[in-house]
């Protein structure tokens, strides 16, 4: 078996999940988890599909069809196979989520002091949304982490804590739900 990552970005317009969703059909493959959204106008996202090995040129044929209705698409072969547990896994999981006043700088600052720790950031989604009362923009980040095995928790939250004042967002951690 096969596992390969789709990579799309398109004019939002219907029928693009059903046009994609029949071409890893028409190869035979099986779609397993994505990642798809409206975002500046385009949808994007991303798909894990599994079929047999020989099924990989029916689907680069069939992703054909759909790049010829505006959809590009991308495909790449997965490292690893879905639900295995990887080197990069090992340590404790935790969810992060972040609110405050939307300004540049939020996402470097946070995603250096992570990187800096070795923290793996395995989701990460962000939005914007009005204040209730003021209207002003709130930005959120809601995140997956994976922690090196000797990085605890704590020491996570001390880091952020230590430039959230400067950024002036909430912060919190918790354990995260076991896949």
């Amino acid at each position: 078996m096969a596992t390969l990552i789709l990579s799309v970005v398109g004019s939002d317009r219907p029928g693009l999940t059903q046009a994609l969703a029949g071409a890893v059909l028409a190869a035979g493959g099986n779609w397993l988890e994505s990642h798809l959204s409206r975002l500046g106008g385009l949808y994007v996202g991303s798909v894990l599909v599994e079929l047999e090995a020989d099924g990989v040129e029916r689907l680069r044929s069939a992703v054909r069809a759909v790049d010829a209705e505006g959809l590009e698409v991308r495909i790449a072969p997965t490292v690893e196979a879905p639900g295995s547990v990887g080197p990069e896994s090992v340590g404790d999981a935790i969810h992060f989520s972040l609110v405050g006043q939307d300004q540049p700088g939020i996402v470097h600052q946070v995603t250096a002091i992570l990187s800096g720790l070795g923290v793996n950031i395995e989701a990460f989604d962000t939005r914007i949304s009005g204040e209730p009362h003021s209207g002003a923009p709130l930005f959120h980040v809601e995140a997956r982490l994976r922690l090196p095995p000797a990085l605890q928790a704590g020491a996570v939250q001390e880091a952020l804590e230590a430039i959230s004042g400067e950024i002036m967002v909430d912060i919190s951690l918790t354990a995260d739900e076991p896949r």
